[in-house]
């Protein structure tokens, strides 16, 4: 027995449908448990807070609980019980945030600072109120194997990562924030569990061969048992939100959630999520991650769609990226040109119905005007498009500071739900590289050699040269190069690159056409010949050259304009009869007069 206190729990619960027996075991005693009907099991009194336990099915070898909410030793350890409602709230004041429109940045943990714990990443978080920012994006904090790891391989997904602090620093946390004016948004992974500490199959009908996914089996949302399985999810939505007052959810990559069900899971839990958000008295969102480039993901279930409050649009993404630096290997084959980039602004997806040669075959449906933007998360960033990158190097590692400049503008002047990715804001110079930290060796050989595979298969050489290899995703080191310096952020051009992202935000915050979604009042224009770009949002006009020179941009009515923010403040007389003076890499914001 560990950790016990004298404060009086609650009874001990777990789902098993197929067991005969099912025991408790706290270390120094078995507690048996009695059937509670539909597959559940239930003690017969409370557990006291604070303790170690384990369930043995049919007189087998201690397992973790599916739910638990804590494992202080790891995720084949015992699990150990807590009190949610321990804690102290402190954001009495706290009246949520819709995260439609709002600014997001999302952070991992474990490298956005050198400690790699929730309560030193609350100690950074004025850094991001000063910046701007209003949501922090948090990837995920379920317990998974070893020390280090993106998250995405979680197996208790009602626990917080003890390296992290656990639950009560998530807590912690969340209020933090809160005080601060910082909503928190928290990535969950449904579509998949990891593949070292996963004993949910041990418990029940948890997945299915119906279906295939990238990782395998298929989480079982529609077949025999499914109604247990489905709750498992929900109610591990709902508790994050309810019991840890996190504003928003972000469901990883809701593609892979197959369910044939009359009701989608989406849609059943949009519904859950709206009803608590009532009860509550604050906004509550969901923004899926989706690669469907469908519209009825964000379309609300009383109009026929899955309801999810915004969805990641990787399209926006690629035609930045392609756009400014000349990449075209595997995604990134469509985009590039001044008219993907400019379909991407205008119209959400490129991929709208047409043909992805990416994919080999159409993909997507259009996105009617009247959708608003602040319905797509767009970014030039993410854990994903940095971390599954050869080397994890950055776009920065390859763009000038103009060209920097530029990518800022279009993500935080057009109309969507910006997200900013930890560093991204000062230009770090430290790359995000995939990590892992498996004892298993043979899981280890096999994420080694899988990594190592994909390094070939995307044709990374031929960026990186043909003598470079993937790094060693357990290899500490990887890790270590991982965490973010936050010591250059006041430095030289990365204070620059900041001081710039930060006057963007409050432009941005200042002015209503700036962050609008009204899409229908977005107009582009642009010269490729020429290099130069034309941003309209009714009041302001965002206008950049990317020729290697100096150039004057075009326009038309260049008295109307009074220049609101620009990268490397232009001259005096930077406005002319006939249109804009911009350096090479040039950017700059105006507003009419």
């Amino acid at each position: 027995m560990s950790g016990r206190t004298d404060i009086v729990g609650a009874p001990l619960r777990v789902w098993a449908p197929h067991a005969q027996v099912v025991a408790a075991d706290l270390g120094d005693r078995l507690l048996t448990m009695r059937p509670d009907g539909d597959g559940w099991w239930e003690s017969d009194g409370p557990v006291p807070t604070g303790t170690d336990y384990a369930f043995r099915l049919d007189g087998g070898d201690p397992l973790p609980d599916p739910r638990s909410p804590w494992q202080p030793d790891g995720v084949h350890a015992a699990s150990r019980t807590f009190d949610t409602g321990a804690h102290r709230w402190a954001d009495a004041g706290w009246s949520g945030i819709d995260v439609r429109g709002a600014v997001l940045y999302e952070l991992h943990i474990g490298t956005f600072t050198t400690q790699g714990t929730l309560d030193a990443a609350l100690a950074r978080l004025p850094h991001l109120v000063d910046l701007g920012v209003q949501v922090v994006q948090l990837m995920p904090v379920a317990a998974f194997p070893g020390r280090a790891g993106w998250g995405y391989d979680g197996v208790d997904l009602y626990a917080v990562h003890e390296p992290y602090g656990g639950p009560a620093a998530l807590q912690r946390f969340v209020d933090g924030a809160h005080q601060l004016g910082l909503g928190v948004s928290l990535d969950v992974v449904y579509n998949h569990l990891g593949p070292s500490g996963n004993y949910l199959s041990r418990y029940g009908p948890y997945f299915t061969d119906r279906h295939r996914t990238p990782w395998g089996e298929a989480v079982n949302l529609d077949g025999p048992g499914s109604p247990g399985v489905r709750a498992f999810v929900l109610e591990n939505a709902v508790r994050w939100l309810r019991d840890f007052h996190l504003d928003a959810l972000r469901l990883d990559a809701v593609h892979a959630l197959a369910d044939d069900s009359p009701v989608h899971l989406l849609a059943e839990l949009a519904t859950a999520v709206e009803q608590l958000a009532d009860e509550l008295g604050r906004p509550l969102g969901l923004i899926a991650e989706s690669d469907l480039n469908d519209v009825a993901m964000v379309t609300p279930v009383a109009e026929g769609g899955l309801g999810m409050t915004a969805q990641w649009d990787d399209d926006v993404h690629h035609a930045i990226h392609a756009f400014l630096t000349g990449e075209r290997h595997g995604y990134y084959a469509d985009f590039g040109s001044y008219n993907t980039l400019a379909k991407a602004l205008a119209e959400v997806f490129v991929h709208n119905g047409g043909f992805s040669s990416f994919r080999g075959r159409a993909w997507g449906a259009p996105v009617p005007a009247e959708v608003s933007g602040h319905r797509f998360v767009v970014s030039t960033t993410t854990h994903d498009q940095v971390g599954n990158r050869g080397r994890g190097d950055r776009p920065a590692a390859r763009l000038s500071e103009g060209r920097q400049a530029i990518s800022a503008a279009l993500l935080l002047t057009t109309g969507f739900t910006p997200m900013l990715f930890m560093g991204e804001e000062w230009s770090a110079s430290t790359p995000w590289m995939f990590f892992t930290d498996h004892a298993d060796p043979d899981l280890a050989r096999s994420i080694r050699e899988g990594r190592a595979r994909e390094f070939g298969d995307h044709g990374w050489a031929d960026l990186y040269g043909d003598d470079a290899e993937p790094p060693d995703p357990q290899d500490p080191a990887t890790v270590a190069a991982s965490t973010l310096d936050w010591a250059e952020s006041g430095r030289g051009h990365h204070a620059r690159i900041r001081a710039f992202y930060r006057d963007l935000i409050a432009l941005r915050a200042r002015i209503p056409d700036l962050r609008s979604g009204d899409r229908r009042a977005t107009s582009i224009e642009h010269d490729a010949a020429a290099g130069w770009l034309r941003i309209r949002r009714r009041s302001v006009l965002t206008v950049m050259n990317l020729a290697a020179d100096e150039r004057v941009v075009p326009l038309a009515d260049a008295d109307a304009w009074s220049v609101a923010l620009a990268w490397d403040s232009p001259a005096e007389d930077a406005l002319t009869d006939t249109g804009l003076r911009l350096p090479a890499d040039g950017v700059a914001v105006l507003v009419s007069r």
